[in-house]
């Protein structure tokens, strides 16, 4: 079958690793299905598996994506979530400490077919076109368990998001404009800044910049470069909801602000699949859609991910068979 996959680890040049051509046909283990992939949307993640980052080097080839919708052999259209857990572990499958996502021990989305358990595939909405549902398995996923799961806030209170572009950033706007928040977002580039306010941002601010007040909450997917900033945004009692470090982990850690204005720092880790459900109907109905930047055939996916390694996001990038 066609596939989009990593030949091996390349920790200095990812894309020396990336590779689109054929790879055998997936044959599902006991409670597990096949899906027809029909989109299937790139993350940072891609990037790091690319890189040899959380995958053992046996288990390369790996075919690449996390995230995707298609259809069951009955014809059943489906979004896939694709945090697999041990089937065993009782609690939040983000928790469990045997958790994987695709393209860690098992074959991704960037194919004609994928493999996943049946618990794994939800309905998926008749409202959302299959690209856009591909978006909702990891970044907004993750931004809807931020929001409000982690966040703490309440609807009229102000956010701010830095790093307005990528996927779960936007996702982050969108969400927090429907539900009634005050959001604001950081942007490297008028244009990234743009995009900000027109997906719901109130107002939008230059990296760094001084705000009008502290704000109730910080959304960080960007790590050393805007921690500091972060920590000085908030108010005193404030949070810090931190996904990821794409810039790399904080220099400091500015504990003193953190103990002396009793503030709050808290992960977030994808979610759950019942949380996957709450968001599918959360767009359903209230009528947002994820902010699509860039939609290309599976075979022009080397595009997608040197736009992605480039900066160059504006939403989710989407491939599509």
């Amino acid at each position: 079958m066609f596939a989009v996959y990593a030949a091996e680890p390349k920790p200095d040049d990812p894309l020396a690793a990336l590779r689109v051509g054929e790879r055998p046909d997936p044959v599902p283990p006991e409670g597990w299905v096949p899906v027809r992939v029909r989109a299937a949307s790139l993350n940072m993640h891609d990037i790091w598996t690319l890189r040899g980052v959380g995958i053992k080097p046996d288990r390369f080839p790996m075919i690449l994506g996390c995230d995707g919708a298609g259809v069951l052999a009955d014809g059943t259209e489906v979004v896939l979530h694709s945090v697999i857990g041990d089937p065993a572990w009782t609690g939040p499958e983000t928790l469990d400490p045997k958790r994987t996502l695709l393209t860690e021990l098992y074959q991704g989305t960037f194919a004609d077919t994928v493999v996943v358990p049946r618990r794994n595939v939800l309905p998926k909405p008749e409202a959302l076109s299959f690209a856009e549902a591909a978006c909702t398995g990891t970044a907004w996923l993750t931004a809807y368990n931020m929001l409000f799961d982690k966040s703490g806030l309440r609807p009229g209170q102000t956010l701010l998001v830095q790093g307005a572009s990528g996927g779960v950033a936007t996702a982050l706007i969108q969400l927090g404009r429907a539900a009634g928040f005050r959001v604001w977002a950081t942007g490297r580039s008028e244009q990234k800044r743009a995009l900000a306010e027109e997906l719901g941002a109130h107002r939008t601010f230059e990296p760094g910049a001084r705000l009008p007040e502290r704000v109730d909450a910080v959304f960080e997917t960007v790590g050393r470069a805007t921690w500091s900033h972060s920590v000085k945004c908030l108010r005193p009692g404030g949070t810090i909801v931190i996904s990821g470090a794409t810039t790399g982990d904080a220099t400091a850690a500015e504990l003193q602000r953190l103990f002396f204005l009793q503030l709050r720092v808290i992960g977030a880790t994808m979610g759950t699949r019942e949380q996957l459900a709450d968001l599918l109907s959360f767009l359903e109905v209230t009528g947002v859609r994820p902010q699509i930047g860039q939609e290309l055939p599976m075979e022009r996916a080397e595009a997608g991910f040197r736009a992605m390694l480039a900066g160059e996001t504006a939403g989710k990038i989407v491939f599509t068979r």
